[in-house]
């Protein structure tokens, strides 16, 4: 069987360590090795890159403890407004949604637009009215609150002010959550998924359901999912660019990942970080912020679940 890799992240921050009790550190590396062995097991038993992505971002999204899914962060009108990509990197085909409410599962949706519909990115009530059409259950509001993210918004709700969830001043719940993977065909996927910016306003969207700017795969060079300050990782069209400095310039992941994140990103003056896997199974997951939670696994023996450097 040809090599098979996984990776998931949960979000890239300033995770500061006097805040991160080992109860609280213990209770994330148990979800990240939940998401990263549902999504492995399907590769194991010959699941598509796709499917094993998808696995492994909707158990990232029924956690409390991400910005996603259940997790995600309360609008400027105290609402939960979604976003999420997913792409096949043997095809080139992808789908996303954006501004979804009550969607448990946003990353499933993305999958749906992407293998039933016509289209690429559906968005707010277009993309509600598709979620309807596929009668997709809607779930209460009830199912989206958790008190610290509530508490996160009140500290802003009124103003004009917004938070970028893995920001400093914050507790210890971070933002995007993605995962990227090879599968023993040689097929690469990426997907991403992300509740945004508490208190955000005016629709805001960020890269994690642009295609090529949070999230990207082609099976010629690379399958990527970024994490953190989405404005930047739009302009700097993050995730395209690391797969053309593979194809283009011929740098190895590792490198061209190195490249945008620890350089071009922070010449534009974002931070966050990424994961990444190419063709061969390599993995890369540089970041430039305290920490990122992050796992990886892979047929050669690779195992690991991490949060900060080292």
């Amino acid at each position: 069987m040809k090599k098979i890799s996984l990776a998931i992240h949960g979000g890239a921050g300033t995770l500061v360590r006097g805040m991160m009790t080992p109860e609280k550190e213990s209770l994330y590396k148990a979800v990240l090795e939940s998401a990263l062995h549902r999504g492995y097991m399907l590769l194991e038993s010959g699941g598509s890159a796709v499917q094993a992505v998808e696995a492994s971002v909707k158990e990232l999204e029924d956690s409390h403890l991400f910005n996603a899914g259940k997790g995600s962060v309360f609008t400027s009108e105290g609402k939960h407004e979604m976003d999420a990509s997913i792409m096949d990197g043997k095809t080139l085909n992808a789908g996303a949604v954006s501004l979804v409410t009550g969607i448990k599962n946003p990353i499933s949706l993305a999958r749906d637009v992407m293998e039933k519909s016509d289209h690429v990115f559906l968005a707010s009530k277009g993309a509600m009215q598709f979620a309807e059409k596929l009668k997709y259950h809607l779930e209460d509001e009830k199912y989206f609150y958790d008190e610290l993210r509530f508490q996160q918004w009140q500290q802003l709700r009124g103003t004009e002010s917004f938070k970028l969830d893995h920001s400093a001043n914050k507790d210890s719940k971070f933002g995007t959550v993605g995962a990227v993977a090879l599968d023993s065909d040689g097929n690469l996927s990426a997907g991403t998924s992300t509740g945004g910016m508490t208190n955000k306003q005016f629709g805001r969207v960020g890269d994690s359901p642009m295609i090529g700017a949070g999230n990207y795969a082609n099976n010629k060079t690379c399958a990527v999912s970024c994490t953190g300050s989405g404005e930047y990782f739009i302009k700097g069209v993050v995730a395209y660019d690391l797969s053309c400095l593979m194809e283009y310039k011929n740098l190895s992941l590792q490198d061209a990942a190195e490249e945008l994140i620890q350089n071009r990103l922070l010449k534009l003056g974002g931070d966050g970080g990424l994961i990444a896997v190419d063709a061969l199974g390599n993995i890369a997951m540089p970041f430039n912020t305290e920490g990122m939670y992050r796992a990886r696994k892979s047929s050669d023996g690779v195992n690991q679940i991490s949060i900060y450097k080292n």
